[in-house]
């Protein structure tokens, strides 16, 4: 999906830059913060949901469908996909930092297609792998609305390690998207880049993904036994 909305971006960008014209940079920079704000509230949505999740659950699966128990506790137990709430915050706010409504909403309906499709495949392998207790843990479970006075504390112990070991490549992805559109906007927009704090938020973020990308793959101090 990426792929498909990256050459319409790009078209966007053009049109960027919209509140720093018009209201000045404070509004600008109040707006960005909005952005992130709804980016990583998205993130912390997925946080909770990996911090809990026991092992061969709630994955980044490519290959193939992947589930060894049924989540029914904890943020599964308001909304059957929270991984993917959690991703429509992050995307929503990184198209908003575009500040191009058109694209925003070619975004959200590019993003709706594309994870319903997904949805559909993954509660189709539930059903036939777990039957009727799929069934009606989806009856109460709304598919992508939470219903906050369904919840039902997690069976297992929130695992920071876990956050850390699985989630440090999409706080990463946050962080990169957010500093390719404000760079991308100021060169096609300005022809220079003119506001260095999203480039340092990169290094900086660069440098946490590298270190925690080592200790995954060099080390064990991030493995959690049952996780």
């Amino acid at each position: 999906m990426p792929l498909i909305i990256l050459p319409i971006l790009l078209i966007a960008l053009r049109e960027s830059e919209y509140l720093e014209r018009t209201v000045g940079d404070f509004a600008e920079y109040l707006f960005e913060g909005v952005c992130a704000t709804i980016s990583f509230a998205g993130f912390v949505i997925r946080c909770i949901v990996v911090g809990y999740a026991p092992k061969g659950t709630s994955g980044r699966n490519t290959k193939e469908q992947k589930a060894e128990t049924l989540n029914t506790t904890g943020m599964y137990s308001i909304v059957r996909h929270p991984l993917y709430l959690g991703n429509f915050f992050i995307f929503l706010g990184i198209v908003l930092f575009t500040q191009v409504w058109w694209f925003v909403l070619i975004s959200i309906l590019a993003f709706w297609l594309y994870y319903e499709r997904i949805m559909f495949a993954e509660e189709e392998f539930l059903r036939r792998k777990y039957h009727e207790t799929f069934l009606k843990w989806a009856e109460k479970t709304p598919a992508i609305i939470p219903i906050l006075k369904n919840w039902y504390a997690p069976t297992l112990s929130f695992s920071l390690k876990n956050v850390l070991r699985r989630e440090y490549s999409g706080f990463f992805a946050i962080i990169a998207s957010f500093t390719f559109i404000e760079i991308a906007g100021e060169i096609i927009t300005g022809g220079r880049v003119r506001d260095l704090l999203w480039p340092i938020l990169f290094i900086a973020g660069l440098a946490i993904y590298m270190i925690l990308r080592t200790l995954k793959k060099k080390t064990k101090i991030l493995d959690v036994k049952g996780r």
